[in-house]
């Protein structure tokens, strides 16, 4: 098995609450702002402050394993988890997500590190591949299991320093 991973962390300062619009306009270190739209899952909307600080830790796993002859699954598997903060509390949630489908190698590109994969509902695409030593391991007409995992953790940790 073989693939790649990545971890992102990064704090916003909120600027701005709309409840009814369920907006919040979140600033970064370097003064760029973004307006983020906040699911009705949050609860606790209300207990978010202009001043607060929001901590923000993304990961992504991405893990292939070239399949011998005949072992495809056509099926794609999906799974979802997500725990938010109890009423009363700041805003906070933790959401992670799994899916398992199987493609084809339809080209390869050593020179460009990408791989065409063909997905099981037979639309293709051009994928970048984060370790170009990879390419040596998948040949066209390699039929792959591909897992992504993704989980976020968000938290609004307090007021500001600044």
């Amino acid at each position: 098995m073989a693939g790649s991973e990545s971890l992102i962390t990064l704090s916003a300062t909120v600027a701005a609450v709309n409840l009814e619009k369920r907006e919040v306009t979140l600033m970064d270190a370097q003064g760029d702002s973004q307006v983020i739209i906040v699911s009705d899952e949050v609860k606790n909307l209300p207990q978010i402050a202009v001043g607060d600080r929001l901590d923000v830790t993304y990961y992504e796993s991405v893990t292939f394993e070239v399949l011998a002859p005949g072992e495809a699954n056509a099926n794609v598997a999906a799974a979802a988890v997500m725990d938010t903060a109890q009423p009363g509390e700041k805003p906070a949630a933790a959401a992670t997500s799994e899916l398992s489908f199987v493609a084809t190698v339809e080209a390869i590109d050593k020179a460009a590190g990408t791989v065409d994969l063909k997905g099981p509902e037979g639309n293709t695409r051009t994928v970048r591949v984060n370790n170009p030593e990879n390419l040596d391991k998948v040949a066209v007409g390699d039929e792959l299991l591909i897992t992504v995992t993704n989980s976020i953790a968000v938290e609004v940790s307090g007021a500001s320093e600044n």
